[in-house]
């Protein structure tokens, strides 16, 4: 029996998804789930700044942060994923590498600031792929990781590992995650929800941040660098 190559596999399943992802791309960051992030992180991170779009799927959120201002270089593991990205145009501002989250092909404290957002759960070891992170970004910089909250459908990929199957999503909860980065040289220094329709902001109001989280599509961290 053919032993199970999470890497292999993982590139393999983004590359079929490509061709899905792009038509759902635009739609997300311009007036969906993603809509918030780029404002956010233009609280921490500087316009001008070279930023790090850690796991980019097609591009478009790389390519809406360069139109903010940023030099950004996108990076996934798929190949058909960044020739979709490439084809939406690249220039000295904004480029496209295919690589690994846990083996960035960068050298140390390249980067101004980074985000990763929905990538972190889809690598074998979060935990190699955040020190990955750390590694090529400044002392003092920010991450912005977005991570799927409980409530967020995509979880669901990492259901059949309780029949023993493999699988390449490694869901966290918002609170293992913050942990895991409070302990592996990050400082945390804001978050914020991303929540389903369902979910009305006066009901937010009154709750702890632990339930907030709990009610999630998906968390927003902004994490400094120690």
């Amino acid at each position: 029996m053919e032993r199970f190559n999470w890497h292999n596999e993982a590139q393999k399943q983004w590359d079929e998804r490509a061709e899905f992802w792009n038509k759902s791309s635009e739609e997300m960051w311009e007036h969906g789930s993603r809509k918030t992030i780029v404002p956010f992180m233009s609280r921490y991170i500087p316009k001008g700044s070279e930023v790090a779009d850690l796991g980019c799927g097609d591009g478009y959120g790389a390519w809406k942060l360069c139109q903010s201002g940023y030099r950004v270089v996108g990076v996934d593991l798929s190949r058909e994923m960044i020739e979709k990205a490439k084809a939406r145009g690249e220039h000295e501002s904004l480029r496209f590498i295919q690589g690994d989250l846990t083996n960035l092909p960068f050298a140390d404290e390249t980067f101004s600031g980074a985000m990763a957002i929905n990538s972190l759960e889809w690598t074998q070891k979060p935990l190699k792929a955040l020190n990955e992170m750390r590694r090529i970004l400044k002392q003092g910089h920010y991450l912005c990781v977005g991570l799927l909250g409980p409530t967020a459908a995509p979880r669901t990929n990492s259901y059949p590992r309780l029949y023993g199957k493999p699988v390449i999503c490694n869901t966290m909860m918002p609170w293992e995650f913050e942990q895991l980065a409070q302990e592996n040289g990050w400082e945390l220094v804001d978050g914020q929800g991303v929540y389903k329709k369902g979910v009305r902001e006066q009901l937010l109001s009154g709750l702890s941040l632990e339930l907030k989280q709990a009610l999630t599509f998906m968390w927003l961290f902004m994490l400094r660098k120690q």
